[in-house]
């Protein structure tokens, strides 16, 4: 009879296994089991369904220790789980396994230079092959590797003698990774990039800088990237700040079905929204300075347009401000709050100003005494008096720009300043670090 036992299976740690042995008839032969049962737990996003096949079970098999541990081992090397573990149990019907899994963190999945054929279609051709994919993959794992190949294999299906790779890389479009899929063995080419709305069509800035993608090989990440760092902020300047780009499309005008030409013309969908108006900030924790003072400091008025880059700056503007009174632990959490009908932007901003700093110690090392006793004779902020970033990031500027304003006409040899702020929130006092190399 087989006896109830758990078993843990980390990622790294597979021969755990094999301190935990089922019960065996025989001391020579490991005890099997017809599996009346199996369940797959612990799932939050996937489908238990779907990934039980995974296991290479199936009920009225006989299975025993190693079956078990073979079958989590075929789940951990899907890479959509970081712990596998089981739990069986042998009633008069026979065996009954749990398997329990952690599931793995999953990226987005983007396909580059596949302009054959819309996501949705390779989305669908990959799931035929996987039934469990959602348009998301695990970081490594063998599953990245099978959808690789169902991509691989619907192209070849449709004529296509292409080598498919993929790629984890840093989403070059917002937070975490995606996994790219890209094709190899092509040179399709952008030929053009259109845009619907005339006021990017007629923008000169636009159309000089959209030289940079003709004639390069297609890439819809290289689109993307794009419109993401030359058109929507010159929309954001103008306060179009719902804005819609794309997705980029290939729009052919021979009969369907016909081979793509080498070089594709790309059209770019826009939906530019209505213009929003600044209508100001409410402050939250300021002590240091009054809402007046950061009023000035925004140099935003009630009714402009709403311009987000200059938004964003002028957050960096109060942020020199604190800086400049020696307060460097300054954070700031402007939160925007839209009036979708009034078309205006005004923001909640919660300030932590942290303590005000006062100059301490000046270290100096990698230059000569004689070179020391001169940027000491020119630092801007006596010990002991309140610290001003503004003068320490200008001084800097005239140690790496200009510097002869300090040295002089004495001769010096460094490529570049290495510099630190220590600060110390119980005395609330900043050492300044400076090493030339």
């Amino acid at each position: 009879m087989l006896r109830g036992a758990r078993i843990s299976l980390p990622l790294c740690g597979l021969l755990l296994l094999a301190a935990v042995p089922l019960r065996a008839a025989h001391p020579q032969q490991a005890a099997k089991a017809t599996l009346s049962n199996i369940t797959l737990t612990g799932l939050k996003t996937l489908s238990a369904e779907q990934l039980l096949p995974e296991t290479g079970l199936k009920i009225g098999d006989l299975a025993g220790r190693d079956d078990l541990q073979a079958a989590a081992n075929r789940l951990l090397q899907l890479g959509l789980f970081t712990k596998v573990s089981y739990e069986f149990r042998t009633l008069p019907e026979g065996l009954t396994v749990n398997f329990r899994a952690e599931e793995a963190p999953r990226v987005p999945v983007f396909f580059d230079n596949v302009p054959w054929f819309a996501d949705s279609e390779l989305t669908e051709a990959i799931r035929k092959a996987l039934p469990f994919y959602d348009g998301t993959a695990p970081e490594d794992g063998g599953v990245v590797e099978r959808i690789a190949a169902a991509l691989s294999q619907f192209l070849e299906a449709h004529q296509l003698h292409v080598a498919v790779e993929h790629q984890l890389l840093a989403n070059p479009l917002g937070d975490g990774m995606v996994q790219l899929l890209r094709i190899s063995g092509t040179a399709l080419k952008i030929a053009r990039l259109d845009f619907s709305d005339p006021e990017a069509a007629a923008s000169h800035n636009l159309q000089l800088r959209i030289s940079d993608l003709l004639g390069k090989p297609y890439s819809r990440l290289a689109i993307e990237l794009f419109l993401a760092e030359q058109v929507r902020p010159a929309y954001l300047r103008k306060g179009f700040l719902r804005v819609k780009l794309g997705p980029p499309e290939i729009r052919l005008s021979g009969p369907p079905g016909q081979a793509l030409p080498e070089s594709l013309p790309v059209y770019v969908p826009v939906t530019p929204g209505p213009v929003y108006r600044w209508q100001g900030a409410q402050w939250s924790g300021i002590t240091a300075l009054s809402p007046a003072a950061l009023h000035d400091r925004l140099g935003l008025e009630p009714n402009d347009v709403a311009d987000a880059l200059a938004i964003e700056a002028a957050w960096d503007r109060v942020r020199e401000e604190y800086g400049h009174r020696g307060y460097l632990d300054v954070r700031l959490d402007p939160q925007p709050l839209f009036d979708d009908q009034a078309h205006t932007l005004s923001y909640r901003v919660a300030l932590t100003e942290g303590p005000q700093y006062r100059c301490g110690k000046l270290v100096i090392t990698g230059v000569s005494l004689a070179a020391e006793k001169r940027i000491r004779a020119a630092w801007p902020v006596p010990e002991r008096e309140i610290f001003d970033k503004l003068k320490f990031e200008e001084f800097l500027g005239k140690l790496q720009r200009h510097r002869e304003e300090i040295f002089g006409d004495l001769p010096l040899h460094y490529g570049e300043v290495g510099h630190w702020l220590r600060t110390d929130p119980e005395t609330r006092v900043v050492d300044i670090l400076l090493d030339f190399k």
